[in-house]
């Protein structure tokens, strides 16, 4: 009797233990669920530093990134981007190196969208020889037109000038920038119109160089075994060297399922891209949008952590079999929706990553 009631006891513990505890993915996501809850209360505020030529973003007194325009960058960028923890997810180099990083192609600085050839200008490649090129374009900041703080999310507007060397504008462009926090996860927005100017056409040429990039922190590269030689619209040629894999964890994953540097020159809707940063788990997505020109979009992503959305680099894609040049008229004008998702502490899934691709199309 006595050994009876021991194992009615056990049975008891046993049935009580298997419904109350949680697998490691019901604590994760109801951890996920409450941090949700959580950003609701975050404020996104703005912080202008004309002296500085930047404009911080701050989610609940945290740094979020940095709109700036650096006199020797020729374009406006977000630098540096951090995830909700507050870890740079950004190459450093050539605004603020850090050891073990490195310091090829140094016109690739934060998140930028500008393209290699317009009207035969190079806007994408300008100050990669350390100052101006001779052929490179410039976009010059005009001003910011709009700063709305608010609950969970916040929207700035900017103007710039598209310019060719001798200071001509080709392009007027106005962005909107939505900067949003849900829990561990930051996104930004990005809506670009590009006004032709001038009372001339303006042509985008196909070129694999461009558009909507983004440098990555050395640990979210891809690990290499070799040296990689690649070469620019030019043909001219730049070694990017062999370095240690320690620490290295990056690997992309295309919507389309395509894994590794394969994803280069391949269409996709959304390309993520994943990684440890030390024991963060992190996931940087790009997602193109519906509305955009040749949706979806093709990939200029390279293991080295140059991470872009290219619709225009269809001849170097398509090795030779298509190609796409595409002109806005006098006066017309051409916009660009892309969303950056960054996450923190977690690997996003693609039911995940889809819902928010979803999510961008419906909104704009």
């Amino acid at each position: 009797m006595k050994l009876s009631s021991i194992a009615i006891v056990s049975l008891t513990f046993i049935f009580f233990a298997s419904c109350t505890s949680k697998s490691d993915k019901q604590v994760e996501q109801e951890q996920h669920s409450q941090s949700g809850e959580q950003s609701q209360h975050l404020k996104i505020e703005f912080v202008k530093n004309d002296a500085e030529k930047s404009v911080d973003v701050m989610v609940g007194e945290k740094l979020f990134t940095s709109y700036r325009w650096p006199d020797n960058v020729y374009k406006p960028i977000l630098y540096p981007i951090l995830t909700a923890s507050g870890t740079e997810i950004t190459r450093g180099f050539p605004l603020k190196p850090r050891e073990g990083e490195r310091m090829d192609h140094i016109h690739q600085v934060g998140n930028w969208l500008n393209y290699g050839n317009v009207n035969g200008y190079d806007f994408w490649g300008n100050g990669s020889t350390g100052e101006r090129n001779i052929d490179g374009g410039q976009i010059k900041h005009l001003g910011i037109q709009e700063l709305k703080e608010g609950t969970g999310e916040g929207t700035m507007v900017t103007t710039a000038s598209w310019i060719d060397p001798s200071g001509k504008e080709l392009l007027a462009e106005t962005t909107e920038y939505h900067f949003i926090a849900k829990g561990s996860l930051r996104i930004i927005d990005r809506i670009e119109t590009l006004t032709a100017k001038g009372g001339e056409s303006v042509v985008f040429k196909d070129t694999k160089e461009g558009m909507f990039g983004i440098r990555v922190a050395r640990q979210l590269e891809l690990p290499s075994e070799q040296d990689v030689i690649l070469t620019d619209a030019k043909g001219d040629p730049t070694k990017v060297k062999k370095m240690s894999n320690e620490g290295i964890s990056g690997n992309y994953r295309s919507s389309e399922g395509i894994t590794g540097e394969e994803v280069w020159g391949t269409r996709a809707k959304w390309m993520d891209l994943y990684g440890n940063i030390g024991d963060e788990n992190i996931s940087v997505v790009i997602c193109d949008h519906p509305d955009n020109i040749n949706y979806p979009t093709y990939w200029h992503a390279r293991g080295y952590g140059l991470f872009a959305a290219n619709p225009f680099g269809v001849k170097d894609f398509t090795k030779g079999k298509e190609e796409l040049n595409h002109t806005i008229p006098a006066g017309g004008s051409l916009t660009f929706k892309f969303r950056i998702i960054v996450s923190s502490g977690h690997h996003l899934t693609d039911d995940e990553i889809n819902s928010q691709a979803e999510n961008f199309a419906a909104k704009y």
